[in-house]
């Protein structure tokens, strides 16, 4: 994953970036400090065309708990695409389909290290079988559940009582109370994420990556 973050750094994080990610847990990170970390946040700097690429880029890196070469690898995935797709919603596609997204999207996680938690201590099933790999992609027609031990995490209760994302995309189909399962009933498109995004300076921003 990327960096380890703290609470207090994960909203640091998230004022620099001049947005909120989901991923990164609670809600309130601009609430509190509308601008940039630092004693002289809020004043305004101009900064270059390659930083704010830069900084789309590093939306994604910490919303979705990717390290670079992760997400390169990604990008020169989808750029070798031949479906005719443009790539940027491939790359969206797939990292929407990442299990650790996908458990923390029908909240049953709240938050990205949360779900990769989870997935990494066994607790996640994908069709009855346990898959500890948070990079697994989730495909349609695949069913998520927990296991035992899982159902009793607090985590999972936490989220299931107030998820840091009301709403659930369409593109899952969620049942059950207590012993909730979740079954993909399409692939995530390039709208599901859940946080304000500049596609084409993300685009740019990797121009040079085949």
């Amino acid at each position: 994953m990327a960096k380890s973050t703290t609470g207090r750094s994960r909203y640091a994080i998230q004022r620099a970036l001049g947005v909120e990610l989901p991923g990164l847990g609670k809600a309130g990170a601009l609430d509190r400090r509308p601008y940039g970390p630092g004693v002289h946040g809020n004043k305004r700097k101009k900064i270059s065309d390659y930083a704010v690429r830069l900084k789309e880029k590093q939306k994604i890196v910490f919303h979705y708990g990717l390290r670079e070469k992760q997400l390169v690898s990604y990008v020169k995935q989808a750029k070798r695409d031949t479906s005719g797709q443009p790539w940027m919603d491939l790359l969206l596609t797939t990292l929407e389909s990442r299990l650790n997204n996908v458990v923390f999207r029908i909240g049953f996680a709240p938050s990205m290290p949360a779900a990769s938690q989870m997935v990494a201590h066994g607790q996640i099933r994908v069709n009855g079988k346990k898959v500890d790999k948070a990079s697994f992609i989730v495909k349609p027609g695949d069913v998520i559940s927990l296991s035992e031990k899982g159902y009793k995490n607090q985590l999972y209760k936490q989220s299931s009582e107030t998820p840091r994302i009301a709403t659930i995309p369409a593109c899952f189909n969620v049942e059950g109370t207590e012993q909730k399962k979740a079954k993909m009933v399409e692939k995530p498109l390039a709208q599901d994420v859940p946080f304000e995004l500049a596609p084409q300076l993300v685009i740019e921003y990797y121009w040079k990556v085949k």
